[in-house]
């Protein structure tokens, strides 16, 4: 290797380009493409890379660039909004699953360090592969998609703990009396680095980074990326800890501040093949002989991974009241061995705690997993239909149901596809000017909010010939889709085209980089996102419908004149972040339902001092009928449902006056 590195990196290279373009040809993850790679160019294989330094050196690098990526673009809001399913339905999985995998190895006679290890792997799920593939078949925002997420939400943070635990058993055996202890010390400087990195985050990182981007210079902005990523790694493992540990805090750190795009901007174009490293490493340590030698172990191992972890997550997903094919769905979703399990497997031959022969038949059997995860994912929808068609067809009649018996009377309306940040800046614009629309969305916390506050929104998949059928398609004026998801706004135009030819169809996107294809798919127009663009997607909406331009123009101005005051609040969903820091939408709407004992019932909104914690009044809906900007005269009753506006803060903190009196 040493003697031909030029002509074998480019051999690596070459044969990388080949296979991964054929993986997504067939549609095939490209980790698998990776994990072929290594296969072919590792000791095993041609044996173009056979030393054992050299697997281990390309393993930490692979291992280190892959956590910093995964720490990069993990959320800490997006947690707080998903704690439910973060850490209700993630720890239950996580420590059933580690507990029942822990039980059989005990049982097949491996020790103590061994079983913690497959145990801890196997807990975990792919992060790449299933968010990618949940992206791609627009269900990442659906039941089981948002329960996926929080599951793997969950398992990123565990692992932090689960690293630590690597090198703390490589220093320990197990009979050795002072392993407690050692556990301990290694988890309170584990809790110490963490901290540490925190605060440096948090105090530090912001004005260096203030500082660089000052300096307008792209190469500089990179350099100082990669020295605070590979500083963090080398930071950690000095303490004794893991460099990967190092890594993903510094990507978790780095996600936090205001340059986070940036980072992502700039990591981007070398991200993907940092992390192809680490999955070439993978490949290296898989031997086909040791496959042909223990072929049906392996997949034995394969099916018993799958069907043990879809077994967990089906029973826990019901005992969290979710319905069957939701359970099902997010069982099939899961069910595999991830990236971190991968890791944990790598860093226990690092450190010689897996016996070579097992620990290749168990990182075989956990990539096999990984290979059959996107056809699983793939057909989830297919599969839980099957097994639960009953359950199916009655929650999508009722969902039917509803929109059509609220429908009936619409003519010449407007479907709006999506009720988000843009699509609640158009549904404003539509009821000012008295022009009726039906909102279908997949978040269910945002329908229920905006229903609740008397809008036309319903909980329904656009994509769906039968939804759309109940939202009157037929006699539509116009659809819009607001949805920022690519591959969602190319499954919502194809079905209304084979449903109707003739209705315009506006598309909102992110960028222009799909703009052909939304196009030839059937858009009538495609707009590009800004908040200008809402504001544009709207003023074409209207000259559709047939207001007059002077009208137009003259709504368009007086929004800009207040500065988009209309445009400042938005019903959040659960992936929303309130928090986050926003060019115009500063504020949320939240509607408080009044009840007998509530405190506000039976009082006039100015009698409530409402102005001392700086929120407005919207509306108030009374039945079926919305009233916008009461008096302060209007006297509240039981059953009234107060729409308000604010920060999230002091929503919360008037919430509480309004039910207890107490502020």
């Amino acid at each position: 290797m040493n003697e031909h590195l030029l002509i074998h990196i480019v051999l690596l290279l070459a044969i990388a380009v080949a296979i991964v373009s054929l993986s997504r040809r067939l549609h095939f993850p490209p980790i698998l493409g990776y994990i072929i790679v290594g296969i072919i160019v590792g000791p095993n294989g041609f044996g173009w890379i056979d030393k054992e330094e050299n697997i281990e050196i390309l393993a930490e690098f692979g291992i280190v660039f892959l956590l910093f990526a995964i720490g990069l673009e993990f959320s800490l809001a997006q947690m707080i909004s998903m704690r439910r399913q973060v850490f209700g339905l993630g720890t239950v999985q996580v420590f059933v699953t580690g507990l029942l995998v822990y039980a059989i190895g005990y049982f097949a006679g491996l020790d103590t360090n061994t079983n913690i290890i497959i145990a801890s792997a196997f807990a975990l799920s792919s992060t790449a592969i299933v968010i990618k593939q949940l992206t791609e078949q627009s269900e990442i925002h659906s039941r089981h998609g948002r329960s996926a997420l929080g599951v793997l939400i969950f398992q990123d943070i565990i692992a932090i703990p689960l690293l630590i635990l690597i090198p703390t058993l490589a220093l320990t055996s197990v009979g050795d009396n002072s392993l407690g202890l050692a556990l301990s010390v290694a988890f309170l400087k584990g809790m110490l680095v963490v901290v540490v990195m925190h605060m440096i985050g948090k105090y530090l990182l912001k004005p260096l980074f203030h500082e660089v981007a000052s300096a307008k210079s792209q190469e500089l902005f990179t350099l100082t990326v990669l020295t605070v990523a590979l500083g963090a790694a080398a930071f950690t493992e000095q303490m004794g800890l893991s460099m990967t540990l190092g890594a993903f805090l510094a990507g978790m750190m780095l996600s936090e501040t205001e340059y986070r795009h940036q980072i992502e901007s700039d990591i981007r174009p070398f991200q993907d093949i940092l992390l192809g490293l680490f999955f070439v490493t993978v490949g290296m340590m898989i031997s086909l002989t040791l496959l042909q030698q223990h072929f049906w172990l392996i997949i034995a191992i394969t099916l018993g991974i799958i069907l043990l972890k879809g077994l967990v997550l089906y029973g826990v997903a019901r005992l969290f009241q979710k319905q069957g094919g939701v359970a099902l769905r997010l069982a099939l979703s899961l069910s595999q061995v991830g990236e971190f399990g991968l890791v944990l497997l790598t860093l226990a031959f690092t450190y010689k705690l897996l016996p070579i022969e097992i620990g290749n038949i168990l990182l075989t059997s956990a990539v096999l997993s990984m290979s059959v995860a996107p056809f699983l994912i793939k057909f989830n929808g297919v599969i839980a239909k099957t097994w639960h068609k009953g359950s199916y067809l009655s929650n999508h009649q009722n969902i039917e149901k509803i929109i059509i018996d609220d429908s009936v009377r619409l003519d010449q309306h407007v479907i709006l596809c999506g009720f988000g940040r843009v699509g609640q800046t158009v549904s404003r614009f539509l009821s000012k000017a008295n022009k009726l629309f039906i909102a279908l969305d997949m978040d269910i916390k945002r329908v229920q909010e905006a229903h609740d506050a008397g809008e036309n929104v319903y909980y329904g998949d656009a994509a769906k010939e039968t939804i759309l059928k109940a939202a009157c398609l037929d006699k539509a004026r116009i659809v819009i889709v607001t949805f920022s998801d690519f591959h969602a706004s190319i499954k919502i135009l194809k079905t209304i085209r084979q449903m109707n030819q003739q209705v315009p169809i506006l598309v909102r996107t992110p960028d222009d980089a799909h703009v052909n294809e939304l196009l030839e798919a059937g858009a009538s127009e495609v707009i590009p996102d800004t908040f200008e663009s809402s504001i544009m997607l709207a003023s074409h909406l209207m000259l559709m419908i047939g207001d007059p331009p002077r009208k137009i123009l003259k709504e368009v101005r007086e929004i800009r004149k207040n500065r988009y005051r209309l445009l400042e609040n938005f019903y959040p969903g659960e992936d929303d972040n309130p928090m986050e820091e926003h060019q115009v939408m500063t504020g949320v709407f939240h509607t408080v339902i009044l009840t007998q004992d509530t405190f506000a019932t039976h009082k006039t909104i100015g009698s409530l001092g409402l102005e001392q914690f700086d929120i407005q009044v919207e509306a108030i809906k009374r039945g079926s009928i919305r009233g916008n900007n009461p008096s302060n005269e209007t006297r509240l009753r039981i059953d009234d449902h107060l729409v308000l506006s604010g920060t999230p803060e002091n929503i919360e903190r008037v919430e509480l006056y309004l039910t207890t009196g107490k502020s």
